[in-house]
């Protein structure tokens, strides 16, 4: 039965057997195996879809909006797992039990559609994402060939097109992968593949060692990108950073001249679009410069800050983002088309990704086929297998149009501001730097503290704080908020703004919650 009776969901009776038993009139046997008709029963299935979906309409979209929610019902692990039937069995069971398990699914996650879900670079939810998310997860299309995917890959064309104008690009070429930490690594093979394309048929042996320049707050995917492609870890040079958390070029300049010096051959410089923590944007145009003069690939990691393209107003934070060759972008961010929507788009469009990554497979890629085989895209991908994601993002443009999504964007750094500002008037909390996105990065500095020297006594004991306030909070399930200590600084909170669905109430809420859960320590 389920773990809490109070939970149950409701059936109109047990659904029944999942298999039907096959008629034995002139049945036909191979291995003892009854192959006449087939064993499922597809109206049980369907019985069981339509149950599943009020359950999800229900539980988890309805209730999305609900302030009164909570964010997370916490349970510990060995405590989650004795709720949790996990056990895999050797027979099947019934359908309303299956259902009772979904609604302890849904009542044990994380509910990231809360409108004060603020801990991670994603939140909110997105209707018609959503939609486009269930059709796909029906239909479960792979994105190879035109010949099995022909709706997803004019969808991810049409998309791909409309970002790369919105670079800033005439043409140029790209592709979805399951996640921004992939987008980066397929552009720094991209980079690699280009300063020496002989690499892909003869390996690593006999190559100089190779060196890439990214800033010293990029994403932790380069140095797992380096590692994964065989470039090593220690043949990323982290590019110092000023006080805001932007890469400085003549740093850049002076560590490709240092490199060059010690024999090593430079092939890439990453540059950040939106930092993790701090959100804080690398001067492109001048990191441009520098890579022109040296001949080296600009990739920028747009991940997170690629959205601010969208908007009129804030699209000048990525300025100089046209002179990059490589962009990775992920629409399931700021603009919530539903993790995972990622894309990398390149500049190039001599078939750079197909050369690279290509490896002919005769069985897919066959180039005697009835229709334009330039739209079997498949074989510039490192994947065979592939999501149709660009689907989630089309609908949502198509439903909210270019209008609605610079209204998104707009809306979620106005929110940020208003943060910012009423941080400022509130005593206890101290703001690190003001931001220029929507990563507003502040301490909670309760009364025990507000009278000592921020001497090394105050740092430790300040340091403590944000995690005794984020367990207080995920435990009381009013909302989630990240904390992190960074480069120097001890544990501060991170509150990142995205979804339509928060308001103003909410940020207010966001500050007397945090003085209420730590005004006693």
């Amino acid at each position: 039965m389920s773990s809490d009776p109070d939970h149950e969901y409701p059936v109109d009776g047990d659904i029944g057997q999942q298999e039907m038993v096959p008629s034995k009139r002139s049945a036909v046997l191979v291995d003892g195996v009854v192959l006449n008709g087939p064993t499922t029963d597809a109206k049980a299935g369907e019985k069981f879809v339509e149950e599943a979906c009020r359950l999800i309409m229900e539980q988890v979209v309805s209730k999305a909006t609900d302030i009164n929610e909570k964010v997370c019902e916490w349970r510990p692990p060995e405590q989650l797992k004795q709720l949790l039937d996990l056990e895999l069995r050797d027979t099947g069971e019934p359908h309303h039990r299956l259902l009772e398990l979904c609604q302890d699914v849904i009542r044990y996650s994380v509910k990231t559609n809360h409108p004060r879900f603020f801990n991670q670079l994603y939140a909110g939810l997105d209707y018609y994402s959503l939609v486009a998310r269930f059709m796909t997860e029906a239909l479960n299309p792979s994105v190879y060939t035109y010949e099995v995917s022909p709706v997803f890959l004019l969808v991810e064309e049409a998309v791909l097109k409309k970002m790369i104008e919105f670079i800033g690009w005439k043409e140029g070429d790209g592709i979805f992968n399951p996640g921004g930490s992939v987008s980066n690594m397929y552009a720094m093979n991209l980079a690699r593949y280009k300063y020496c394309p002989d690499i892909k048929e003869k390996g690593l042996s006999g190559l100089p060692r190779l060196i890439l320049f990214t800033s010293a707050e990029c994403h932790y995917s380069m140095k797992k990108a380096a590692s994964f492609l065989g470039i090593g870890t220690e043949n990323v040079c982290f590019v110092e950073t000023d006080g805001r958390g932007k890469m400085i070029p003549d740093e850049l300049e002076k560590q490709i001249w240092q490199a060059r010096k010690e024999g090593a051959a430079p092939f890439l410089v990453c540059a950040t679009s939106g930092t993790t923590v701090l959100g804080a944007f690398d001067p492109l145009e001048e990191i441009a410069d520098v890579c022109e003069r040296h001949g080296l690939w600009l990739h920028v990691d747009a991940s997170w800050g690629g959205s601010a393209l969208m908007s009129r107003k804030h699209r000048r934070l990525l300025r100089g983002i046209h002179r990059a060759d490589s962009v990775a972008w992920n629409p399931h961010k700021m603009l919530m088309a539903g993790i995972q929507c990622c894309a990398l788009l390149v500049k190039d469009k001599s078939d750079l990704l197909k050369k690279c990554y290509s490896a002919k497979a005769s069985y897919l890629f066959q180039q005697d086929k009835f229709y334009d085989v330039s739209y079997d895209t498949g074989d510039k991908s490192i994947q065979c297998s592939r999501r149709p994601d660009a689907f989630k993002f089309w609908m949502t443009w198509k439903a909210l149009g270019t209008v609605g999504l610079e209204e998104r964007v707009n809306r979620a750094l106005a929110l940020s501001r208003y943060l910012v500002e009423e941080i400022k008037k509130r005593e206890g909390f101290k703001l690190l730097m003001e931001p220029e996105y929507a990563n507003i990065c502040f301490w909670y500095i309760p009364p025990s503290l507000r009278e000592m020297e921020e001497g090394p006594e105050f740092w430790a004991k300040l340091n403590l704080v944000a995690p005794a306030i984020k367990e207080r909070m995920m435990k009381k399930g009013s909302l989630m908020l990240g904390y992190q200590p960074h480069r120097g600084k001890v544990n501060f909170f991170r509150q990142v703004v995205i979804s339509p669905q928060v308001s103003r109430e909410d940020m207010d809420f966001l500050l007397d919650e945090i003085d209420l859960l730590g005004r006693d320590m």
